[in-house]
């Protein structure tokens, strides 16, 4: 009898009861609802199989099942007597991770955890959040991405390569989850600083995924990692026998277009309208366009022009605090003319038009460029990109940072060129000399493409900078006093941007939402955090801080029309902290 019932349970008939007690579940808590707080047995793995259910990561609680539960869903003898709560488990998991001197090794253990035990692996992440962002997040997720074939062991996420062409929107229904609400997508051409990856660039879109997850509150399952494989211009991977991805150059112009809009149209036939779909790492050619093509059709947000963007503003609207004046009254400098380094310039002349009143065109004008051939100036409009052609101004030609930081003397000093060790100590000193707080902004990841170390920008200012970069850097003493560098991480903004987005059903991304968006965060920044010279707040209150932006954000989009849930919840922080998804086990009785 009992066989027989292990029989049925593992049928098709039961699968469909499966999906329906799934369904009745997302009706009582909405599909938009992160926090999964009914009590919910996995019938289809726990009473079929006690084995499978022990590898399946999503209800898998190891040594927590309590006696009842291993007695109803045939676990007994397959787990050792002990019982473990959650937070024994969080400690000795910690405690391993704590042994290995390697953090590539750490990157691997966790994402073994990932697959093993879903909601533990979120539990480390955010009760650990600044011991463990630098391990899942940049820069150890940049080796893990050069080194992504050697380590790989099973698949996450969505492979679609030139071979799915045609046939795209069926390689989406091959992923388990239809409640999708934010996709993280890649191309691998530029994997931070690192360059063409290709295929194994997969490890930015799980990475970001995990974050939108522990920080920003959106459930696990309805996050969609997706690498789009077009090829790899990078020999190195070409010669590889390990590298996963298709060994061709990468395909270019209209069979690329192709592609991507297959791609899009597949995404919003699918998971319908209100899906986010982020771009991460596409390189310059092709991240303005596919922005600029898709942003009025679909919900899409760049992380490397929109997201940056948002969190530097954020910065500077804080440091204003030290620095004193209003942005208006500031000169901005920066190297590097990428998707990064315009698209902040770009949101720092909206914030400024709007605080000022002033055209955008007229905002412009304190805001000067460096690119690889130098000071971006009239004279060399023709030769530029479309994207470097609003910052052309009237000026000499200059080649060398260190002569535009003369001939300029910018207040600020923000570098998003991905070359390390480019603001020289001739460079910080020059800052320094007419600054009495210069405020730079080192932003480069990973760590060895940072354009300095906050040491260097400490010391070469005689401890006078205001320092903030990309990737983490420890504490620095000088002169007796010790400085606590800030991280402009994009982690700050994309989680609280994201879940703003959701829980609004807000149906297309506008400007004005990045700068709430920053506003907000900046709102976060306590005078205890301004008294060690930091103008970002610490991660350690993540959480609350998403929640507040996800407000901010979804507030605005009632305001500009653009939300779709209504009516509009009274008190958003509160609405947006009970859609948070909670990592705690539940019970399966």
């Amino acid at each position: 009898m009992e066989g027989a019932m292990r029989k049925t349970m593992s049928s098709g008939s039961v699968h469909m009861e499966m999906e329906d007690i799934d369904n009745k579940f997302q009706e009582a808590y909405g599909e938009h609802n992160a926090t999964e707080d009914q009590l919910i047995t996995p019938w289809t793995v726990s009473v079929a199989s006690g084995y499978s259910l022990l590898r399946d990561p999503i209800y898998n609680k190891g040594l927590s099942f309590t006696e009842k539960e291993r007695d109803a869903h045939y676990l007994r003898g397959l787990l050792p007597p002990a019982l473990f709560d959650q937070e024994l488990q969080e400690r000795r998991m910690m405690h391993n991770l704590r042994n290995y001197d390697v953090p590539l090794h750490r990157y691997i253990a966790l994402m073994d955890l990932q697959e093993r035990n879903e909601r533990l692996f979120y539990k480390l992440l955010i009760d650990n959040v600044e011991e463990l962002l630098p391990v899942v997040y940049t820069p150890t997720v940049g080796e893990a991405c050069q080194k992504y074939g050697k380590i790989y062991r099973r698949p996450q996420g969505l492979f679609i390569s030139l071979k799915e062409k045609g046939k795209i929107l069926e390689v989406l229904k091959n992923w388990p989850e239809r409640n999708i609400q934010v996709i993280v997508v890649t191309d691998g051409e530029r994997i931070l600083g690192l360059g063409d990856l290709g295929c194994q660039g997969m490890g930015i879109p799980v990475g970001k995924l995990s974050l939108y997850t522990a920080l920003g509150g959106i459930r696990p399952s309805a996050c969609l990692p997706i690498t789009i494989d077009v090829g790899t211009n990078n020999e190195q991977l070409l010669n590889d026998e390990f590298y996963i991805g298709l060994r061709h150059k990468r395909a270019r112009g209209q069979e690329y277009m192709e592609l991507l809009d297959e791609f899009m149209y597949a995404v919003k036939k699918n998971y319908g309208e209100k899906v986010l779909v982020q771009f991460e790492d596409f390189a310059n050619h092709n991240a303005f366009e596919l922005l600029a093509r898709y942003s009025l059709s679909h919900l899409v947000f760049n992380d490397d022009i929109q997201g940056t963007a948002s969190v530097v503003v954020a910065g500077l609207l804080a440091a204003l605090k030290l620095v004193g004046g209003t942005l208006a009254e500031h000169t901005f400098l920066f190297l590097g003319a990428g998707e990064a380094g315009t698209g902040i310039a770009e949101l720092i002349a909206l914030e400024i038009s709007k605080q000022t009143g002033a055209p955008v065109e007229e905002t412009r004008k304190n805001i000067w460029l460096v690119d690889s051939k130098g000071l971006i100036v009239r004279s060399r409009f023709e030769s530029l990109q479309h994207f470097k052609k609003p910052w052309a101004h009237d000026h000499e030609s200059i080649k060398d940072l260190h002569d535009a930081v003369q001939a300029i003397r910018p207040t600020v000093l923000i570098g998003t060129s991905g070359v390390g060790k480019t603001f020289t100590k001739e460079v910080v000193e020059a800052m320094a000399s007419f600054n009495e707080k210069p405020l730079i902004l080192a932003l480069s990841n990973p760590t060895s493409q940072s354009e300095c170390t906050a040491e260097e920008a400490y010391t070469w200012s005689q401890g006078r900078a205001i320092f903030a970069s990309g990737s983490p850097f420890d504490p620095v003493e000088y002169d007796g006093k010790v400085f606590v560098p800030g991280q402009a991480n994009n982690a700050y903004i994309f989680p609280g941007f994201g879940l703003g987005l959701i829980m609004s059903g807000t149906i297309r991304v506008h400007n004005d939402m990045l700068l709430a968006a920053s506003a907000a965060l900046a709102a976060q920044v306590s005078q205890e955090n301004y008294d060690k010279g930091l103008i970002y707040p610490p991660f350690t209150n993540i959480r609350k801080i998403s929640a507040n932006i996800a407000a901010k954000v979804a507030a605005k989009a009632y305001e500009l029309g653009l939300a779709s849930r209504l009516p509009r919840p009274k008190d958003l922080v509160k609405f947006a902290e009970s859609c948070m998804y909670s990592p705690r086990y539940r019970s399966y009785l």
